[in-house]
């Protein structure tokens, strides 16, 4: 019984080749309503004037903290083995997403 229960419980995740080769990204940008958070994610090209983004998510308030928990877990254990992961202080990067409004 336990054992049937138990396989109730998986979930069998599917990774296709190309989704598993995966999309680098340096720069997210993150904007929020009150019912979903949206990330950017971009590859800034350094000197370049122009980037595109790579991909959007778009995740719940709820999912949002719980990526943001899983995020720190990961960081603290990564930290942990490697040692502190450094910050290097960058430039403002002046954003632009498309055309702006005039009255």
């Amino acid at each position: 019984m336990a054992e049937e229960k138990k396989k109730q419980k998986q979930i069998n995740i599917e990774l296709d080749e190309k989704t598993a080769e995966g999309t680098y990204s340096n720069l997210a940008i993150i904007n929020h309503s009150v019912s979903e958070f949206v990330v950017d994610f971009i590859s800034l090209m350094p000197g370049a004037p122009k980037a595109k983004v790579k991909s959007r998510i778009i995740l719940t308030p709820q999912h949002a903290k719980k990526l943001l928990k899983a995020l720190n877990d990961n960081v603290s254990r990564f930290e942990k083995t490697h040692g502190p992961i450094k910050d290097y202080e960058q430039p403002a990067i002046p954003l632009n997403f498309g055309p702006t409004g005039e009255a």
